[in-house]
């Protein structure tokens, strides 16, 4: 049975969400529908929060203190994924060919929060176009962002995946990560390939939020083991990933190719753009450091810092 504190709340972790509804599990495994005290207390999966029984749902009366948020931001709207995570695992597909502008953005949000990142490619087995991912993603190597190559099929059997999933589950192991990726990169079939049960639980809770086919819309937290240590966490698919949330001159430090050389600038405030003694525009054109900043991505850096600075007037 759970304690209940001295204000007659419970502790408890948010599992699901859809629209101002969560589903929240108890330290017990119990899970109800909860739903937030007032307009502005907008709880997220993996929050640690305290709820007030309500009949056979409950009121959520605190969201605890977080380690971290994910999320994008754009014009129109924040668009949390979760929170108080270890790592984010960024899935994306040798074919159709990934956005380095997205893999880029969401590398920035998770060194935002302090969050690992973890690339993973998926369709290993299609040697041509992963050859191509491949050789994209030497920038990020170089940097020192870890690597994953994977080749999540479906319709195979789970055994002939033995090998992948035993690198993931020691990956994932006494963790909370949040999948994160493109529509069509495979987080639905990596989801199932780790947590069998994964469509069984998610019918759950789509009948316990009521919410019916728009449940992949949502952000849903799976257990993988019985202890309750270790968690998947599967995200919706997204085509655009705002950065709004963070400020033009914060860009340099949270790409690891920029903050190496930002250090010999000049000038503090340096933007990177056109500063006389700029040491990131002298590593352009030396090309003789470990970590080269490519025209790539000192093209994707300028059009972002443009973007930033555009909405901030």
């Amino acid at each position: 049975m759970t304690t209940v504190s001295a204000a007659g709340t419970l502790p408890g972790l948010v599992v699901a969400g859809f629209g101002r509804h969560c589903l929240v599990e108890t330290p017990t495994g119990e899970r109800l529908i909860c739903h937030p005290r007032g307009k502005k207390s907008q709880a997220v999966v993996g929050d640690q929060v305290l709820w007030l029984p309500s009949q056979d749902e409950g009121t959520i009366e605190k969201v605890q203190q977080r380690s971290n948020l994910f999320y994008r931001q754009d014009d129109l709207r924040t668009k949390s994924f979760a929170a108080n995570l270890d790592q984010v695992l960024i899935l994306i597909a040798a074919e159709p060919e990934f956005s380095e502008s997205q893999l880029t953005r969401a590398l920035i949000a998770a060194e935002a929060e302090h969050i690992t990142p973890v690339i993973a490619l998926n369709k290993s087995d299609l040697a041509e176009p992963f050859g191509r991912a491949w050789t994209k993603l030497a920038p990020y190597r170089a940097m020192g962002y870890q690597m994953l190559p994977l080749a999540i099929k479906p319709k195979i059997d789970a055994h002939q995946n033995a090998a992948q999933t035993d690198e993931l589950m020691a990956l994932l192991k006494g963790k909370k990560t949040l999948v994160l990726g493109p529509s069509g990169s495979g987080k639905s079939s990596l989801t199932n390939l780790l947590i069998p049960a994964a469509k069984v639980l998610t019918a759950e809770i789509s009948q316990a939020l009521n919410s019916g086919k728009h449940t992949t819309t949502s952000t849903t937290l799976y257990w993988i083991d019985a202890a309750r240590n270790t968690a998947l966490i599967d995200s919706p698919g997204f085509q655009e990933f705002g950065l709004h949330h963070i400020e033009p001159m914060q860009l340099a430090q949270l790409m690891p190719d920029f903050k190496a050389h930002a250090q010999d600038c000049k000038f503090y405030n340096c933007t990177h753009l056109h500063e006389p003694g700029c040491g990131v525009i002298s590593a352009i054109k030396s090309g003789s450091s470990p970590i080269n900043i490519g025209a790539n991505r000192y093209r994707l850096y300028s059009e972002l810092f443009a973007e930033l600075s555009q909405t901030r007037y």
